[in-house]
């Protein structure tokens, strides 16, 4: 049993490092199946069952322990995907079967209502940084290519000198699969960018020694590139020092974004392209925050209104 248990957790090594090089999925995707696949390894090693070759009744006696256990039903859906998602490699690889697994389909999930900063809130986050110093530069050009761009906390940190032309008012961005899409920047954002780059991020840079990462953007405070992780750790400074809740994440500027633009009479489909979405359905979830634009379309274009 113990070799069982040293090849599946190899095999899952190989497969999360395949994730990483092939499907260019972020670091975050990358802890998240680890962490699932992990937990299902260690479980199997508990149970005395074949973690490669489950049965549809072992992969649901995990789940159930899942459930019992007292994880919500999203996270238990999450998984089954890593699982699920697993098993196909391993079937592409010809190393195990997957019509067990594939074989239990994913719960329907009610997708909760993405949270968006209110006006006033967005306003004192925006005020928070420091503008004296060169910290205070580099955050303000964090939170302004956030609401500028609606990217994700990974395609910021992913952020080179290259992506961000000033002069043509575009950052060009990576997203999931390694996709590349280039998003329009207004004139506050450019003028922000431009401020840290030419009074905050040399100071930064000269705090560290020589680096192959010289090139990225946004560098902390010690003169290192920053990482998905930093970015997130200056967001949660700079949130407590505005009195923005607990709850508010650096993705909740994405939809703040999002949701910005189709409320100012952007169309959904224009949306989709500059947040990077592969599916239009994705993008739908942000119509329902924004009723009031669709009372309007209704009473502008319908002929009986």
């Amino acid at each position: 049993m113990d070799d069982e248990i040293a090849r599946l957790l190899g095999l899952i090594d190989d497969y999360v490092a395949h994730l990483s090089r092939f499907e260019g999925d972020s670091s975050e995707t990358v802890r998240a199946y680890t962490q699932h696949l992990e937990a299902y390894a260690r479980w199997a090693a508990r149970t005395g069952r074949d973690g490669l070759a489950p049965s549809t009744r072992d992969v649901r006696a995990y789940l159930s322990e899942l459930r019992a256990a007292g994880y919500a039903a999203r996270t238990v859906a999450a998984h089954l995907s890593s699982i699920r998602s697993f098993f196909r490699w391993l079937s592409d690889e010809g190393l195990a079967g997957a019509d067990a697994v594939t074989a239990i389909a994913s719960p329907k999930l009610d997708r909760p209502l993405p949270h968006v900063l209110a006006p006033d809130q967005l306003a004192r986050l925006m005020d928070a940084p420091d503008l004296a110093s060169a910290g205070g530069k580099r955050d303000a050009a964090m939170l302004e290519l956030f609401i500028a761009t609606g990217a994700r906390i990974s395609e910021l940190a992913a952020l080179d000198l290259t992506d961000v032309d000033v002069s043509r008012a575009s950052v060009r961005l990576f997203g999931k699969g390694s996709k590349e899409r280039l998003v329009p920047l207004y004139d506050r954002a450019c003028s922000v960018c431009a401020r840290y780059l030419e009074e905050g991020r040399g100071e930064l840079l000269g705090r560290g020694a020589a680096s192959s990462r010289e090139a990225s953007f946004f560098i902390s405070d010690r003169g290192r590139p920053m990482s998905a992780s930093s970015l997130r750790h200056r967001f949660d400074a700079l949130k407590r020092r505005a009195g923005i809740p607990a709850d508010i994440t650096p993705h909740a500027m994405r939809h703040t974004f999002a949701t910005e633009l189709l409320v100012g009479g952007a169309d959904l489909r224009s949306v989709q392209e500059l947040l990077g979405h592969a599916s239009l359905s994705t993008t739908q979830i942000y119509t329902h925050l924004t009723p009031d634009r669709l009372k309007s379309a209704v009473h502008q274009a319908h002929p009986r209104a």
